[in-house]
Protein backbone atom coordinates (compact mmCIF):
# COMPACT_ATOMS: atom_id res chain seq x y z
CA UNK A 1 0.00 0.00 0.00
CA UNK A 2 1.40 3.51 -0.76
CA UNK A 3 0.49 6.24 0.94
CA UNK A 4 1.39 10.06 0.12
CA UNK A 5 1.97 12.19 2.75
CA UNK A 6 -0.28 14.97 3.20
CA UNK A 7 -0.82 16.93 -0.08
CA UNK A 8 -2.77 19.79 -0.42
CA UNK A 9 -2.82 23.02 -1.86
CA UNK A 10 -3.46 24.71 -5.49
CA UNK A 11 -6.69 22.40 -6.53
CA UNK A 12 -6.37 20.02 -3.39
CA UNK A 13 -8.00 22.60 -0.42
CA UNK A 14 -8.71 21.70 2.82
CA UNK A 15 -11.94 23.48 4.14
CA UNK A 16 -10.61 23.04 7.85
CA UNK A 17 -6.89 24.44 6.71
CA UNK A 18 -7.47 27.37 4.17
CA UNK A 19 -4.58 28.73 1.67
CA UNK A 20 -4.94 31.41 0.17
CA UNK A 21 -2.71 32.69 -2.64
CA UNK A 22 -2.79 35.00 -5.30
CA UNK A 23 -0.96 31.66 -7.46
CA UNK A 24 -1.58 28.81 -5.28
CA UNK A 25 -0.29 26.04 -8.03
CA UNK A 26 3.41 27.78 -7.58
CA UNK A 27 3.31 28.60 -3.87
CA UNK A 28 2.57 26.15 -0.58
CA UNK A 29 1.63 22.61 -1.39
CA UNK A 30 2.33 19.39 -1.13
CA UNK A 31 5.73 18.60 1.11
CA UNK A 32 6.60 22.25 1.20
CA UNK A 33 3.38 22.69 3.90
CA UNK A 34 4.02 19.58 6.23
CA UNK A 35 7.85 20.43 6.27
CA UNK A 36 7.30 23.62 7.50
CA UNK A 37 4.56 22.10 10.15
CA UNK A 38 6.66 19.00 10.90
CA UNK A 39 3.96 18.22 14.16
CA UNK A 40 1.27 17.31 11.05
CA UNK A 41 4.42 15.33 8.91
CA UNK A 42 5.00 13.30 11.96
CA UNK A 43 1.73 12.53 13.32
CA UNK A 44 0.85 11.41 9.90
CA UNK A 45 3.88 8.99 9.74
CA UNK A 46 3.12 7.66 12.81
CA UNK A 47 -0.36 6.86 11.56
CA UNK A 48 0.89 5.21 8.87
CA UNK A 49 3.91 2.99 10.17
CA UNK A 50 1.18 1.94 13.47
CA UNK A 51 -1.28 1.01 10.66
CA UNK A 52 1.08 -1.17 8.44
CA UNK A 53 2.08 -3.30 12.05
CA UNK A 54 1.32 -7.00 11.32
CA UNK A 55 0.99 -6.10 7.61
CA UNK A 56 4.25 -4.46 6.44
CA UNK A 57 3.12 -3.35 3.16
CA UNK A 58 3.34 0.28 3.63
CA UNK A 59 5.36 2.48 1.22
CA UNK A 60 5.66 6.21 2.04
CA UNK A 61 5.63 8.67 -1.01
CA UNK A 62 6.57 12.37 -0.37
CA UNK A 63 4.86 14.87 -2.79
CA UNK A 64 5.98 18.03 -4.59
CA UNK A 65 9.44 17.47 -4.26
CA UNK A 66 11.87 19.89 -5.83
CA UNK A 67 15.38 19.64 -4.24
CA UNK A 68 17.26 17.13 -2.41
CA UNK A 69 16.80 19.33 0.74
CA UNK A 70 13.04 18.24 1.14
CA UNK A 71 14.24 14.65 1.02
CA UNK A 72 16.73 14.80 3.31
CA UNK A 73 14.69 16.73 5.96
CA UNK A 74 11.84 14.94 5.39
CA UNK A 75 13.60 11.59 5.92
CA UNK A 76 15.10 12.56 9.85
CA UNK A 77 11.28 13.23 10.13
CA UNK A 78 10.42 9.89 9.33
CA UNK A 79 13.33 8.40 11.18
CA UNK A 80 12.97 9.96 14.43
CA UNK A 81 9.03 8.73 14.23
CA UNK A 82 10.22 5.27 13.69
CA UNK A 83 12.50 5.51 16.43
CA UNK A 84 9.69 7.06 18.50
CA UNK A 85 7.37 3.88 17.62
CA UNK A 86 10.51 1.21 18.52
CA UNK A 87 10.67 3.18 21.99
CA UNK A 88 7.12 2.90 22.61
CA UNK A 89 7.80 -0.62 22.21
CA UNK A 90 5.75 -1.40 18.74
CA UNK A 91 7.42 -3.53 16.67
CA UNK A 92 7.39 -1.55 13.16
CA UNK A 93 9.34 -2.48 10.12
CA UNK A 94 10.69 0.59 8.44
CA UNK A 95 9.02 1.54 5.14
CA UNK A 96 10.08 2.04 1.78
CA UNK A 97 10.36 5.52 0.80
CA UNK A 98 9.87 7.52 -2.43
CA UNK A 99 9.76 10.63 -4.15
CA UNK A 100 6.89 12.07 -6.40
CA UNK A 101 8.61 13.62 -9.84
CA UNK A 102 5.93 16.69 -10.56
CA UNK A 103 7.81 19.59 -11.16
CA UNK A 104 10.54 19.82 -14.11
CA UNK A 105 13.43 21.17 -11.30
CA UNK A 106 12.90 16.98 -10.06
CA UNK A 107 12.77 16.21 -13.56
CA UNK A 108 16.83 17.33 -14.04
CA UNK A 109 17.43 16.06 -10.27
CA UNK A 110 15.48 12.40 -10.60
CA UNK A 111 19.26 10.56 -10.45
CA UNK A 112 20.00 12.32 -6.96
CA UNK A 113 16.31 12.21 -5.71
CA UNK A 114 16.54 8.41 -6.68
CA UNK A 115 19.92 7.81 -5.18
CA UNK A 116 18.50 8.64 -1.99
CA UNK A 117 14.86 6.87 -2.20
CA UNK A 118 13.81 3.49 -2.53
CA UNK A 119 11.05 4.17 -5.33
CA UNK A 120 10.20 7.23 -7.65
CA UNK A 121 6.74 8.05 -8.93
CA UNK A 122 5.97 10.14 -12.03
CA UNK A 123 2.83 12.42 -11.41
CA UNK A 124 1.54 13.07 -14.76
CA UNK A 125 -0.94 15.67 -14.57
CA UNK A 126 0.82 18.05 -12.52
CA UNK A 127 4.18 17.71 -14.35
CA UNK A 128 2.79 17.91 -17.73
CA UNK A 129 0.81 21.61 -16.54
CA UNK A 130 4.07 23.01 -14.88
CA UNK A 131 6.19 22.17 -18.05
CA UNK A 132 3.91 23.65 -20.36
CA UNK A 133 2.65 26.43 -18.32
CA UNK A 134 -0.95 25.62 -18.63
CA UNK A 135 -3.54 25.94 -15.87
CA UNK A 136 -6.03 21.99 -17.27
CA UNK A 137 -8.78 23.65 -15.11
CA UNK A 138 -8.53 26.99 -17.58
CA UNK A 139 -10.78 26.76 -20.79
CA UNK A 140 -8.80 29.75 -21.90
CA UNK A 141 -5.88 27.13 -22.30
CA UNK A 142 -6.76 24.29 -21.88
CA UNK A 143 -6.96 23.17 -25.27
CA UNK A 144 -3.04 23.80 -24.97
CA UNK A 145 -2.84 20.83 -22.34
CA UNK A 146 -1.00 17.38 -23.92
CA UNK A 147 0.65 14.65 -22.45
CA UNK A 148 1.80 14.21 -26.09
CA UNK A 149 3.65 17.01 -25.71
CA UNK A 150 7.55 16.21 -27.43
CA UNK A 151 8.72 17.76 -24.16
CA UNK A 152 6.91 15.75 -21.82
CA UNK A 153 7.81 12.47 -23.68
CA UNK A 154 11.12 13.72 -23.12
CA UNK A 155 10.98 14.90 -19.40
CA UNK A 156 9.15 11.06 -18.72
CA UNK A 157 11.80 9.35 -20.62
CA UNK A 158 14.63 11.39 -18.60
CA UNK A 159 12.98 10.21 -15.64
CA UNK A 160 13.24 6.40 -16.26
CA UNK A 161 16.59 6.40 -17.66
CA UNK A 162 17.57 8.25 -14.51
CA UNK A 163 16.07 6.08 -11.94
CA UNK A 164 17.40 3.11 -13.51
CA UNK A 165 20.70 4.06 -12.99
CA UNK A 166 20.56 3.79 -10.14
CA UNK A 167 18.60 0.89 -9.82
CA UNK A 168 15.11 2.26 -8.64
CA UNK A 169 11.72 1.25 -9.59
CA UNK A 170 9.57 3.82 -11.25
CA UNK A 171 5.88 4.65 -11.58
CA UNK A 172 3.32 6.80 -13.59
CA UNK A 173 0.09 7.91 -12.02
CA UNK A 174 -2.28 10.48 -13.43
CA UNK A 175 -4.51 10.70 -16.81
CA UNK A 176 -1.80 9.86 -18.60
CA UNK A 177 -1.23 6.07 -17.24
CA UNK A 178 -5.09 5.79 -17.74
CA UNK A 179 -4.67 6.44 -21.24
CA UNK A 180 -3.93 3.25 -23.67
CA UNK A 181 -2.49 4.95 -26.14
CA UNK A 182 -0.33 6.68 -23.64
CA UNK A 183 0.43 3.63 -21.86
CA UNK A 184 2.26 1.89 -25.11
CA UNK A 185 4.37 4.76 -24.84
CA UNK A 186 5.23 4.07 -21.04
CA UNK A 187 6.18 0.46 -21.06
CA UNK A 188 8.06 1.15 -24.08
CA UNK A 189 10.38 3.63 -21.84
CA UNK A 190 10.46 1.27 -19.42
CA UNK A 191 7.94 2.60 -16.22
CA UNK A 192 7.72 -0.66 -13.68
CA UNK A 193 4.00 0.68 -13.00
CA UNK A 194 1.05 2.60 -13.93
CA UNK A 195 -1.20 3.78 -11.66
CA UNK A 196 -4.59 4.19 -12.89
CA UNK A 197 -8.33 4.69 -12.15
CA UNK A 198 -10.17 1.16 -11.64
CA UNK A 199 -12.60 1.97 -14.71
CA UNK A 200 -9.73 2.43 -17.15
CA UNK A 201 -7.65 -0.87 -15.90
CA UNK A 202 -9.10 -3.23 -18.22
CA UNK A 203 -8.81 -1.00 -21.32
CA UNK A 204 -5.31 -0.10 -20.87
CA UNK A 205 -4.51 -4.21 -19.93
CA UNK A 206 -6.78 -5.34 -23.52
CA UNK A 207 -4.11 -3.02 -25.43
CA UNK A 208 -1.30 -4.01 -23.18
CA UNK A 209 -2.04 -7.66 -23.97
CA UNK A 210 -2.47 -6.67 -27.74
CA UNK A 211 0.06 -4.63 -28.64
CA UNK A 212 4.22 -6.24 -28.25
CA UNK A 213 6.59 -4.76 -26.66
CA UNK A 214 8.86 -4.80 -30.03
CA UNK A 215 6.15 -2.97 -31.49
CA UNK A 216 5.58 -0.29 -28.55
CA UNK A 217 9.29 0.34 -28.69
CA UNK A 218 9.57 0.64 -32.47
CA UNK A 219 6.46 3.37 -31.82
CA UNK A 220 8.73 5.15 -29.39
CA UNK A 221 11.62 5.58 -31.56
CA UNK A 222 9.43 7.13 -33.79
CA UNK A 223 7.37 9.60 -31.47
CA UNK A 224 10.52 10.61 -29.86
CA UNK A 225 11.50 11.78 -33.24
CA UNK A 226 8.41 14.28 -33.62
CA UNK A 227 8.07 17.66 -32.56
CA UNK A 228 4.34 18.11 -32.60
CA UNK A 229 1.60 16.87 -30.34
CA UNK A 230 -0.85 16.18 -32.91
CA UNK A 231 1.43 14.31 -35.05
CA UNK A 232 2.41 12.08 -31.87
CA UNK A 233 -1.33 11.14 -31.00
CA UNK A 234 -1.87 9.76 -34.47
CA UNK A 235 0.95 7.43 -34.09
CA UNK A 236 -0.39 6.51 -31.44
CA UNK A 237 -4.03 5.66 -33.03
CA UNK A 238 -2.74 4.80 -36.36
CA UNK A 239 -0.52 2.12 -34.35
CA UNK A 240 -3.39 1.07 -31.76
CA UNK A 241 -5.94 0.89 -35.19
CA UNK A 242 -3.27 -1.56 -36.74
CA UNK A 243 -3.36 -3.94 -33.54
CA UNK A 244 -7.30 -3.88 -33.49
CA UNK A 245 -7.78 -1.84 -30.53
CA UNK A 246 -8.41 1.35 -31.70
CA UNK A 247 -11.84 0.98 -30.29
CA UNK A 248 -10.91 1.57 -27.14
CA UNK A 249 -9.54 5.32 -27.95
CA UNK A 250 -13.01 6.81 -28.40
CA UNK A 251 -13.62 6.96 -24.72
CA UNK A 252 -10.14 6.62 -23.26
CA UNK A 253 -8.32 9.75 -24.39
CA UNK A 254 -6.08 12.18 -23.16
CA UNK A 255 -5.16 14.99 -25.14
Amino acid sequence: VTMRTLDIGGDKALSYFPIEEENPFLGWRGIRVTLDHPEIFTAQIRAMMRASIGLENLQIMLPMISNVNEVNSSMQLIKRAHRELTQEGLEVKFPPVGVMIEVPAAVYQTRALASMVDFVSVGSNDLTQYLLAVDRNNPRVANLYSAFHPAVLHALYHVVSAAQKVGKQVSICGEMAGDPGAAVLLLAMGFDVLSMNAATLLKVKSVIRSVSLDAAQDLLDQVMQMDDAQMIRSAVDLTLYNAGVDRLLRSSRTN
